[in-house]
């Protein structure tokens, strides 16, 4: 089921076209990742998303009916800039935002008081906003984000500011959500935490949609038949085996065997190779590559641009 659904949407600002005719379809109980680079759009649609700014065409869909206003109260949304109040206290301004959102004055002290418990910042609930570090911040706000349970949740850039413990907190915390029933949108930079978290992706670049799917199946898409053989034996015998299928792009010796990238051409299959190697000595692993979203991601801006280039010859293109 598609939870949210946003088609041929299209947003102008003076005389700059920040979405032009984007479409993305968010699976229920998925995390899906928005992806481009800086300016590409992803903010604007964000924002469309969560009823900040209005679409000038297209058309928006919450849990298949047209989206109403009403629907932002099951809408989470974790902003990249910080949006706390400096001056107030860490907990009054907590249990505020939470009571904005619905919760009674006594289940909203009931569950941040539990949150503030297993994210183990209970001693900052009297302390001003403005006295916590970037990261701290970031905490108080994913806390207040998720505290009314929402159906849809919304991170811009949440890793920000933290270190390595507490990102890996956040992500348990981010899977832990999806696993009880939200829908996570998450707008990022970082491709390690694409891989490890995201089930769907969208790629947008200079407001259009270059990509779009099951990140599985884009990898295996972008995936050049290429394999890593470990074995042991003679590197001469191994080249002389493979015919005009295969052919060696990297060779190296590690300890007592050697570890080969070799690539499938002219139709050669991955039965075919290892019956080639099988006389060329002992088989210890044989693996396919497959490309990683960062290599996507440079490879198909980078095919965009010069696309754009080729046909707007003289013409100026993004960085």
């Amino acid at each position: 089921m598609i939870l949210f659904q946003a088609e041929n949407i299209v947003k102008n600002y003076s005389n700059h076209r920040a979405l032009d005719k984007v479409t993305i379809k968010v699976p229920q109980k998925s995390i899906y990742g928005l992806l481009g680079p800086n300016g590409a759009g992803k903010t604007t649609l964000i924002r469309i998303i969560n009823q900040i700014t209005a679409p000038d065409a297209g058309t928006l869909t919450y849990m298949k009916k047209p989206m109403q206003r009403e629907d932002i109260y099951s809408i989470g949304y974790l902003p990249e800039e910080r949006g706390l109040y400096k001056k107030m206290k860490v907990g009054e301004q907590a249990l505020y935002l939470a009571q904005l959102k619905g919760l009674s004055r006594h289940d909203a002290i009931t569950q941040l008081k539990q949150w503030f418990e297993k994210f183990e910042i209970g001693s900052w609930w009297n302390k001003k906003v403005e006295e916590l570090s970037k990261g701290m911040q970031q905490k108080v706000q994913f806390i207040v984000t998720v505290i009314h349970k929402p159906k849809l949740l919304i991170f811009d850039e949440p890793f920000t500011g933290f270190d390595p413990i507490n990102t890996r907190q956040l992500k348990e915390e981010i899977l832990s959500l999806r696993k009880k029933g939200a829908t996570i949108i998450f707008s990022t930079h970082d491709m390690g935490s694409v891989e490890e978290l995201c089930d769907h992706i969208t790629l947008i670049n200079e407001s259009r949609t270059l990509l779009e799917g099951p990140i599985d199946e884009i990898r295996e898409k972008y995936s050049e038949n290429e394999f890593e053989l470990r074995f042991e034996g003679e590197i001469n015998l191994l080249t002389a085996t493979l015919n005009s299928r295969f052919r060696i792009l990297e060779h190296k010796k590690e300890n007592n065997y050697s570890i080969v990238r070799i690539q499938l051409t002219n139709n050669g299959t991955p039965n075919d190779a290892l019956y080639s190697l099988l006389d060329a000595g002992k088989i210890l692993s044989f693996n396919k590559i497959t490309p990683n979203m960062n290599d996507i991601f440079i490879k198909v801006v980078s095919e965009y641009r010069e696309k754009r280039k080729s046909e707007n010859p003289g013409k100026k293109i993004k960085k």
